[in-house]
């Protein structure tokens, strides 16, 4: 991986060092900036003197949790040029209750250690596209691009057209290009269902999709029986 495709100054925190140490060695190998904290305090202070593209952020610290790091790095941005730093959760704490409250607050994803360093990268990848876009709301995966604005689709430059709720499952694809997404969590975003949606639907939709974006190789659209789907770039 080149810099080129991993640019972008992250920001992780972390108060064990050996994990702090590994995550940010792997991840400027993947081509990122980094910057590291073992304290919330000097994770808000990092952040104040070089402004993050995304927060890599562990909810456990000694000196406060990461959910009132989260309020201090949003009340530091308030007022500036730039939006909400886009923070990802990464804790050895599963529960619901603090997923619900790291998500409340706007954290753009939550991993629970252990976790797997290729998926973390992918994950990372897709937050960025949705928020360093410059203005621009395109998606690109291969040769497929959705234009969010103009409710459009091509693949290889020539326009593919798609139903709403079509278009609404494949920009969800793209945003989390990389990164598997399950039956539920596409029934929760693209059909606002609360987990008690039939999730045959999913798969209907997944088939329209395929016969419409990947008729042709290289397929994007992947299977990941007894998890879900993921959308990949093709093999360079």
């Amino acid at each position: 991986m080149t810099a080129a495709e991993g640019a972008g100054r992250l920001l992780v925190v972390d108060d064990e060092a050996t994990v702090r140490e590994l995550l940010s060695a792997t991840l400027r190998f993947a081509g990122f900036e980094v910057i590291s904290a073992a304290t919330g305090g000097e994770a808000v202070a990092a952040a104040a003197e070089a402004p993050p593209d995304l927060v890599l952020l562990d909810v456990m610290l000694p000196d406060t949790d990461g959910f009132e790091v989260v309020r201090r790095l949003r009340e530091q941005r308030t007022g500036g040029t730039r939006g909400p730093v886009p923070v990802l959760f990464l804790t050895a704490r599963d529960g619901r209750a603090d997923k619900i409250t790291g998500l409340s607050l706007g954290a753009d994803d939550y991993v629970t250690k252990p976790f797997d360093l290729e998926e973390l990268i992918a994950r990372i990848r897709a937050i960025l596209r949705r928020t360093t876009s410059n203005g621009s709301d395109v998606l690109t995966v291969g040769p497929l691009a959705l234009d969010a604005d103009g409710h459009q689709v091509t693949r290889s430059g020539e326009p593919v057209r798609v139903s709403p709720t079509e278009f609404r499952l494949l920009r969800y694809l793209m945003e989390n290009a990389g990164r598997v997404v399950s039956k539920a969590q596409i029934l929760d975003r693209v059909w606002q269902y609360d987990f008690g949606g039939d999730a045959s639907i999913v798969d209907t939709y997944i088939s329209y999709l395929r016969r419409k974006v990947d008729a042709e190789e290289p397929k994007l659209i992947h299977t990941v029986h007894g998890v879900g789907y993921v959308m990949r770039e093709p093999p360079r």
